[in-house]
């Protein structure tokens, strides 16, 4: 296959830079065809990218039969329905987290892969493809660190984003589901075992709205792994100096951290203010070049024929344990898996 023809769905605030670097930064791939129910996105897709066709409606997208695959950048809600409408139609599928927003769409989903072996894909953990978590995780195999017994991890955006979340917050599945869902994905994968048990705790500090919608601005969350390893994940909406996401894996010969200040880049600033460093603003410019690389694997995976190394049960697995997380939070209980 000399080039993979895909269309994308979902040209909101992610979606526009995952159709930039498919049409501009991935070799191999050919971005056929764009969906949004939005005019002035569409419209931005043509005049911008070159789109070719520009469909209002998934269902027409689909019914194309010039396209090799879908790229999946919707809202949360729609994925697994759109997944499976895909997957239907012998197309290869990447999917943007959540994979589902239910256990019974994960579950869907997971047959349906299973059904449709030769297709291939793949969820958007876009942690595993950032080279300081590769290499971090690199060193874990290699035994550098000796057995991970504890990993920390924290996903926090801008404060001025939280407006924003509030509108996402009602159909995305709260905090957890939609924030801690990559440090989830990632303790896991550090760690080697499965999440026995959550507690989880947290509240609307600054901004009372997400309270009104059952959601939170803050939360930390302990969990316990079947292996008796431990996991701190927390999140946050309110960060005032940039998006900041790091972790800390240790070990019993070593620690490892990974961004544990969110640098722009390696300069230092020493005015009449003291001593300081830019932050980065936001989730896509601290993962850029990890969104990149995950749109190149996507793309090698179908003209290779091999199967990517996420699997629909990391999906699953993802969303069984932020659901856990949330209701853990809402009951104030611990929740047993």
């Amino acid at each position: 296959m000399e080039k993979v023809r895909i269309g994308i769905v979902g040209l909101g605030r992610l979606g526009k830079r995952h159709a930039y670097n498919l049409a501009n930064l991935v070799p191999g791939a050919e971005l056929r065809a764009a969906c949004s129910p939005i005019q002035t996105e569409l419209d931005w897709a043509g005049s911008e990218l070159g789109v070719p066709k520009l469909y209002a409606n998934f269902d027409d997208m689909l019914a194309q039969s010039d396209i090799d695959a879908v790229w999946i950048a919707s809202s949360s809600v729609r994925h697994a329905s759109q997944v499976l409408a895909a997957l239907d139609r012998g197309l290869h599928v990447f999917t943007e987290k959540p994979m589902g927003v239910t256990l019974d769409e994960c579950a869907s989903i997971e047959r349906a892969v299973a059904a449709h072996s030769a297709q291939v894909f793949l969820v958007g953990f876009v942690r595993r493809f950032d080279p300081s978590y590769r290499y971090a995780k690199e060193l874990v195999d290699n035994g550098a660190i000796g057995t991970p017994f504890l990993v920390r991890s924290q996903t926090c955006d801008l404060d001025e984003y939280a407006e924003f979340q509030l509108e996402f917050v009602k159909t995305g599945g709260g905090i957890f589901l939609d924030m801690n869902v990559h440090d989830i994905d990632l303790v896991r994968w550090f760690i080697g075992s499965e999440i026995a048990q959550v507690h989880a705790v947290g509240g609307s500090y600054v901004h009372p709205g997400f309270a009104e919608l059952g959601d939170a601005d803050n939360t930390v969350c302990l969990a316990t792994f079947e292996n008796g390893a431990m996991a701190v994940l927390s999140a946050s909406r309110t960060a005032f100096h940039g998006h900041d996401t790091h972790t800390e894996i240790v070990g019993s010969k070593g620690i490892l951290k990974v961004g544990t200040t969110p640098r722009k880049n390696r300069v230092e600033i020493f005015d009449a203010h003291g001593a300081r460093t830019d932050c980065v603003r936001d989730f896509y410019e601290r993962f850029e070049e990890g969104f990149i690389t995950e749109a190149r694997e996507f793309v090698a995976c179908i003209r290779e024929g091999r199967a990517p190394d996420v699997s629909p049960r990391d999906g699953t697995a993802a969303t069984r344990i932020g659901m856990a997380m949330t209701e853990s939070y809402k009951k104030k209980i611990t929740i047993t898996l």
